[in-house]
């Protein structure tokens, strides 16, 4: 069995078409079909249902899939131990973060920790969409992800292969440039969250919680919460901001709140690992990051 048939196996799950697939993995379309084949004839079942639209898993499939992803990981995560084990040089440390937390929360939280014990590693920040910093832990790309979370809005880390400390808190807000304050809340116009966006699964997730009705349509979507501010300090339109990133425009007044509390969502901002053993450099960051979780304040 090739392990280049489970990244084409992977692929083509992650994006439900085989041509998509085929032009991410930098092959002919019939070449990489040739490649599933063979992955179905090692397995001995059929792993996609062919007759639909789009490319989906058969119940095989499905079986496979988390196995797939974690031999992958695991593969990956080796190549990375083996090959520090010939560096002189320090080892380094690899994050995935939201585009928000990754201005906001990651430059103090990670001086605080500097500050209290120097790192013996350099850190290699990628910061993306959630369905993009989803992606790099489940390919092992990353070592740790930096998130806000939301109990119930569902995420591709599944807890049995993934695990998480809560580092601080923030809360999501409706807000405004001034020239919309004395609208009600409901009028809008409203700035979303894209689909690959963590911050709208956790704002869907907590409304169905609440049994809110979905907002009216959208005059304009992104996937950075950075963006939705920009156009809401332009009077664009209503955006829900993590207070961490909007608390200076409301101090200055260029943004206010709108709304009651019971329109706010309160979230925290965590850091994923895989459950999986780590490098060591990885491991003792992880100690560390408990360790300081351990000493922050609760609201």
């Amino acid at each position: 069995m090739d392990t280049t048939w489970l990244e084409d196996f992977v692929a083509a799950n992650r994006e439900g078409s085989f041509s998509r697939a085929a032009e991410e993995r930098a092959i002919s379309q019939p070449a990489f079909s040739r490649r599933i084949r063979c992955l179905e004839e090692w397995v001995g079942a059929a792993l996609f249902d062919r007759s639909a639209r789009t490319v989906q898993l058969t119940p095989a499939g499905e079986r496979l899939k988390p196995f797939a992803e974690e031999i992958l990981r695991q593969l990956e995560t080796g190549r990375k131990d083996a090959l520090s084990a010939t560096q002189a040089t320090s080892e380094k440390l690899f994050f995935a973060a939201t585009h928000s937390l990754s201005l906001t929360f990651f430059p103090p939280w990670l001086g605080t920790l500097e500050r209290e014990e120097p790192l013996m590693s350099t850190i290699q920040l990628t910061a993306d969409s959630m369905q993009g910093c989803e992606r790099l832990m489940i390919d092992g790309q990353a070592q740790f992800l930096l998130c806000h979370h939301h109990r119930a809005a569902s995420s591709l880390l599944s807890a049995d292969r993934f695990k998480s400390v809560m580092l601080g808190e923030d809360v999501l807000v409706p807000v405004a440039a001034p020239t919309l304050a004395g609208d009600p809340l409901s009028k809008g116009p409203f700035l979303a969250y894209a689909e690959s966006s963590g911050m709208g699964r956790i704002l869907r997730a907590a409304w169905e919680e609440k049994g809110q009705a979905p907002l009216a349509e959208a005059v304009f979507t992104s996937h950075m919460a950075t963006v939705l501010v920009m156009m809401a300090r332009d009077g664009r339109g209503v955006a829900w901001s993590p207070l961490s990133l909007v608390q200076e425009d409301l101090q200055s007044g260029r943004l206010v709140k709108l709304g009651e509390a019971s329109d706010e969502v309160r979230i925290e901002i965590h850091l994923f690992r895989p459950r999986v053993r780590q490098l060591r450099a990885a491991e003792r960051f992880w100690e560390r990051a408990l360790e300081r979780a351990a000493q922050a304040p609760r609201n």
